[in-house]
């Protein structure tokens, strides 16, 4: 059965393929009988506009006459039906082949191919233009497309009679991809219709926007049978993708079904981007049911024109015009614009006569507003009104030929009233002309145009209707800045003026850092907390920077802040308490001065050795003093004076202890019968062991102080927010010395106590030497390994709390019972007293 065709004769017929219908119906096979006629259905305005701007382009060419003097073009019209099948039986007819029976009637070579049209236009669909063009390219029958954008049309390898004004999807994804990083997005749900323009686009798409660094969230395809329970499928995962901005990469049809489910089950919120196929789609944007989704929409849409003349052409069409009886496309348009039955029969006529009143076709089409008379926005119209003129400016270089310009191959001017097409392809393929409008129209090596698109944006007027309003364009051929946006200009989802955002995770604020989700897109990420010693002072960041040793990372984890200088001061509490505590002792030493000095005619001042207490006394005055040395900053003096002030003074004190033990033990030896020991123990030689004892820890700490003083240091540990400010003290082995020769001198200090205990009188000091140097002795044993183990300032800590309970032990031992005498029991403070005998217990 022959296709319905709108054919006028003229000296060159151009073919023409429109998908003037939506949908085929499908008929049920039995395969017992032959299957009844393809049924096409959903009559589509807009398509059909596109067809009388193809007309309207011819007419005008043949009225003006200039382009093509003496030369008439017709034109022979297809309805494709939107499928890919009846475009392939479209384009056999217009190949001269009669579909049922095979190829006859057509050769196979550039020489001669009778009953054909030099080229054609069409087809619309990505999906009909990839049949068509395998098909018409054996024959090299040039084919310009005016709605087809697929990239793969692009290879001339497979399609090289195909040539387009629509620009490449390949250019449009680019601009899409631009404009998603301008606006930040880097969680897009991508939606693509079951067909080689949607699949296709939303491939590249969804490449090219991972190259960005952006991720896709979810990529589904809506089904060409559009059944109900796929697309709610696709709108319930949209609902738990959490994605705000979603590509529709479809053509109108598709996304129309998708936007009937959206709206069923109430799905708000989305910012879509609109694929150049309905970005500018007035099936979606008249009809106010997608008017609540749909505000703020945004897409790129190809360049629109005003074409003069047109809209008077548009509404000229009626039933009862002489070229209405030869248009088998026009009842059918004319009742479904009308929504009536005309009572002019009509084969394949799609309306039951019973169900809609019946028309005269005398109506007015200026009574009706609807998509086919609306050219406020003319851009794939512009697109076919190109593709005319390219063809016609290709026939009038034909025309035009000298001999000796030949375009190769072609050895000789074509026959312009006999050319063929394969001829004509190559001289459109170099046609380059200017319209009426001031834009260049050319074809590139992949026979694509130049890309150029302007930016749309859906905004609700107050008139409740929906506007699609330009803010940018985007320029392929500008290089550094392509995309061109108006910022200020765009309403947003929601009738908002704040970009919305779209991104699987949150934005991590300063101070912390993304940690990816394991099996998840690299853009789904937790922001963690940057730890202790780390910042980041930007958003987003991959990972936190490390302080500097001598800095820490801010409460906020945002700066790196110096660290907090630690060291035993003069103002925290510690340092408080032991600046007291050797205040105290200081003080409690200066009494007993006071009241050795008082009381220095008494027995027991006089017995023991008057002159070393008070020397013993000074010392220990000295040592309660030199714990003051570790309180405060480290410098330079103050390391050098504290160790060695604590060496020499304890020394000292040391000293006087054993002055005083070694006179109470010669003491009871001279007592006995020819005895002249004393002699030797006088007060000069008590003096030079003084003398001589502390001059050894003199020259110690002397060389120490040459060789490898102890100098401030600062410990900055890694893990610490702290700087430790401490004295280093230069030589361990110096600082050992010391300690040991001060133990040295204890020990023996003890051993000889020790001897002298059960020597007998009232008052044997020597049994307090003993009970003195066992709490001095204790108290630096166990100071070794606290200061080894204490951290930081609590090393000096420990070191000054053994100075000071070292001071106190000797203190309060040797001086606290003679004092107690003295002012408490006067009566015993007599000679009498102290030198009657008595018996000593066993210690």
């Amino acid at each position: 059965m022959a296709l319905r065709v709108l054919e006028k004769k003229g000296d060159i017929t151009l073919g023409g393929l429109f998908s003037l219908h939506d949908m085929v119906v499908e008929h049920s096979l039995s395969y017992t009988s032959t299957p009844p006629p393809t049924k096409c259905t959903r009559f589509n305005f807009r398509t059909f506009r596109w067809m009388q701007t193809m007309i309207f382009a011819i007419k005008e060419i043949n009225r003006d006459g200039k382009l093509l003097p003496n030369i008439t073009l017709g034109f022979k019209i297809y309805d494709s039906c939107s499928t890919p099948h009846q475009a392939l039986k479209a384009a056999m007819e217009l190949m001269g082949t009669e579909t049922g029976s095979g190829l006859e009637g057509v050769t196979q070579t550039k020489g001669s191919c009778h009953g054909t049209v030099p080229a054609v236009i069409g087809d619309g669909g990505s999906t009909q233009s990839l049949v068509v063009a395998r098909f018409l390219g054996v024959f090299h029958v040039p084919q310009v497309s005016y709605f087809s954008s697929c990239a793969c049309l692009s290879d001339k390898k497979e399609f090289p009679a195909f040539l387009r004004t629509m620009p490449s999807d390949f250019f449009q994804v680019d601009a899409l991809v631009q404009l998603v990083k301008h606006f930040g997005w880097s969680w897009v749900g991508v939606i693509a219709g079951d067909d080689a323009y949607g699949r296709g686009g939303a491939n590249i798409f969804a490449v090219k926007v991972r190259k960005l660094g952006a991720c896709v969230a979810f990529h589904e395809i809506i089904p060409k049978n559009r059944a109900q329970t796929a697309v709610s499928s696709i709108v319930s995962t949209i609902r738990s993708s959490g994605a705000r901005v979603i590509l529709v990469f479809a053509v109108e049809q598709d996304a129309a079904a998708l936007f009937d489910e959206a709206l069923r089950e109430g799905l708000t919120g989305i910012q879509w981007l609109a694929s150049e196929a309905w970005s500018t789609a007035a099936v979606l944007s008249t009809p106010k049911k997608y008017h609540h989704i749909l505000q703020g929409s945004m897409g790129f849409a190809i360049r629109q024109a005003h074409i003069s003349g047109l809209q008077d052409f548009l509404l000229r069409l009626h039933p009862a015009s002489p070229d209405a009886p030869d248009d088998p496309f026009l009842v059918p348009f004319w009742e479904e614009v009308f929504q009536c039955s005309l009572s002019l029969p009509a084969e394949g006529q799609e309306n039951n006569v019973e169900s809609k009143p019946s028309c005269s076709g005398a109506e007015e089409l200026g009574t009706v507003t609807n998509i086919y008379s609306d050219v406020s926005q003319l851009r794939i119209s512009y697109n076919v009104y190109k593709a005319v003129y390219a063809i016609a400016h290709a026939l009038h270089a034909v025309r035009n030929c000298v001999q000796g310009s030949v375009p190769f191959p072609l050895q000789a001017c074509p026959d312009v009233d006999n050319i063929q097409p394969w001829q004509l392809l190559h001289y459109l393929k170099r046609m380059k002309y200017l319209d009426s409008f001031g834009d260049e129209t050319k074809f590139d090596e992949n026979g694509d145009p130049a890309a150029m698109y302007d930016l749309v944006n859906w905004q609700l007027r107050p008139n409740g209707d929906m506007e699609i309003v330009t803010i940018g364009k985007f320029d392929e051929m500008t290089k550094k800045q392509s995309l061109q946006i108006r910022e200020h200009n765009i309403v947003w989802n929601g009738n908002q003026t704040k970009v919305p955002l779209s991104v699987c995770s949150s934005i991590c604020p300063p101070g912390t850092r993304k940690a990816i989700r394991p099996n998840f897109p690299i853009c789904c990420h937790d922001c963690v907390v940057c730890t202790a010693g780390e910042i980041s002072n930007q958003t987003d960041a991959i990972e936190c920077m490390r302080c500097l040793p001598e800095f820490w990372s801010s409460p906020e984890r945002t700066a790196c802040i110096p660290k907090e200088v630690e060291f035993l001061s003069f103002s925290d509490t510690m340092g408080i308490t032991l600046m007291a505590i050797s205040l105290i002792g200081s003080f409690c030493t200066c009494v007993v001065v006071f009241i050795f000095t008082y009381y220095r005619t008494t027995p027991i001042v006089r017995a023991n050795n008057s002159h070393l207490s008070f020397l013993l006394l000074f010392s220990l005055t000295l040592c309660f003093l030199c714990s003051l040395t570790f309180i405060g900053r480290p410098s330079q003096w103050s390391c050098m004076l504290r160790q060695t002030a604590f060496g020499i003074t304890f020394v000292l004190c040391i000293s006087c202890i054993l002055g005083k033990t070694i006179v109470v033990l010669m003491a009871f030896k001279a007592t006995l019968p020819g005895s002249n020991v004393m002699k030797w123990f006088g007060p000069k030689q008590q003096k030079a062991i003084i003398i001589f004892c502390t001059l050894i820890q003199i020259i110690i700490c002397t060389v120490w102080l040459v060789v490898a003083p102890p100098t401030p240091r600062q410990l900055m540990p890694r893990e610490s927010p702290i700087v430790i400010l401490l004295c280093d003290e230069g030589s361990p082995e110096a600082f050992s010395l010391v300690l040991g020769y001060i133990g040295l001198l204890a020990c023996l200090c003890l051993l000889l106590a020790f001897l002298a205990r059960k020597l007998p009188d009232n008052f044997n000091e020597a049994r307090l030497i003993t009970f003195s140097m066992l709490i001095f002795c204790a108290v630096w044993v166990a100071f070794v390994p606290a200061y080894i183990s204490s951290p930081g300032k609590y090393s000096t800590v420990t070191e000054v709390f053994a100075i000071l309970a070292s001071s106190y032990g000797l203190l309060g031992c040797i001086f606290a019972p003679k004092c107690y005498i003295i002012l408490l029991r006067p009566e015993k403070n007599t000679r009498k007293h102290l030198t009657s005998k008595v018996v000593t217990e066993k210690f």
